[in-house]
């Protein structure tokens, strides 16, 4: 019995290697723009349910990388991969509602998944999400919010959440600057938990 039981850890164990080899292969391949390879290399680890995995091949679909196009199949990914959770793909699901590639556009489920990945402090997303609060898309127009989620943007180093914060700025008061820079260091302290 304990024989059986070690050489089930030990197959465990080596599979675990064995995925992350294959995960820093397909990097590589990526990184050198072997987009086949990549492709390839992807597709076996999206299978099997890793998220980056899949938040790859929807990227790839987008794209075109390595494979033909297909917006609709990069939905079904990036869907695949935002639903475990993975910060990259909820921002790039929430582009593709926001756009309607491969969707019906819809800027509340945008919104949805924009406010998901900027609480997981993915930049464009909360660059994104102050744009939507900006222009009333998806959500009651807000310039505070729209201020406090490009401040956070600013903040983790996205330039148009800089700017888009400071060209907000000159539309509002000096009180509505400061409730939305008190919101923003709130929102950090709490680690983005129940910022809105």
């Amino acid at each position: 019995m304990k024989k059986l039981l070690l050489i089930l850890v030990l197959a465990v164990m080596c599979s675990s290697v064995a995925r992350a080899d294959d995960i820093d292969d397909a990097e590589k391949a990526y990184e050198k723009k072997d987009y086949a390879t990549a492709f390839k290399l992807w597709q076996p680890l999206a299978e099997e349910g890793i998220a980056k995995a899949k938040h790859y091949l929807g990227f790839m679909y987008q794209n075109g990388y390595g494979v033909e196009q297909d917006v609709k199949e990069a939905v079904k990914w990036y869907r695949k991969a935002a639903r475990q959770g993975h910060g990259k793909a909820q921002y790039n699901l929430g582009v593709m509602y926001e756009k309607g590639q491969g969707v019906l556009q819809d800027y509340e489920e945008s919104v949805k998944w924009y406010r998901k990945a900027a609480r997981k402090g993915v930049a464009g997303a909360q660059t994104n999400l102050g744009l939507m609060y900006d222009l009333g898309h998806g959500v009651i127009q807000d310039y505070v919010r729209a201020h406090m989620w490009n401040n956070l943007a600013a903040i983790n180093g996205d330039d148009n959440g800089s700017n888009n914060r400071d060209s907000l700025a000159k539309e509002m008061t000096p009180a509505q600057i400061s409730e939305a820079q008190d919101m923003a260091r709130d929102c950090l302290k709490k680690n983005y938990k129940n910022c809105y």
